[in-house]
C-alpha cells in the first residue's frame, strides 16, 4: 500500500527518514555519505515522484523505494505513474 509522503506530520516523515537510513546505512560504495545528506537525498526523491512510501500489511513494515521498484512489484497495466 502506497502512502503519500504529504499525508505524514513533519515528525513522522523525519522519524520514517531516520529509521530507513538507519536500515540501509549510509556506505553506497566509494563515497560515504553522512545520515543528513541520505535523508535529503530520500525528501528529495519523495517530493520529486522518484521514490514512494510504502507499508507491507503483511510484514507490517513500511520502506522508501523508488519509482521503478513500485512498476517493477505492480502488474504492468497498474504501473504506478506518480509516487
Amino acid at each position: 500500500m502506497q502512502i503519500p509522503y504529504q499525508q505524514l506530520s513533519p515528525e513522522a516523515l523525519e522519524a520514517l527518514l531516520d529509521d530507513v537510513v538507519t536500515r540501509n546505512g549510509t556506505d553506497y560504495g566509494e563515497v560515504e555519505i553522512s545520515s543528513d545528506q541520505r535523508k535529503q537525498q530520500l525528501r528529495v526523491a519523495l517530493e520529486s515522484k522518484q521514490a514512494c512510501i510504502v507499508f507491507d500489511p503483511e510484514t507490517e513494515t513500511i520502506n522508501v523505494v523508488s519509482r521503478q521498484q513500485m512498476n517493477d512489484w505492480l502488474e504492468p497495466k497498474e504501473g504506478v505513474d506518480e509516487c
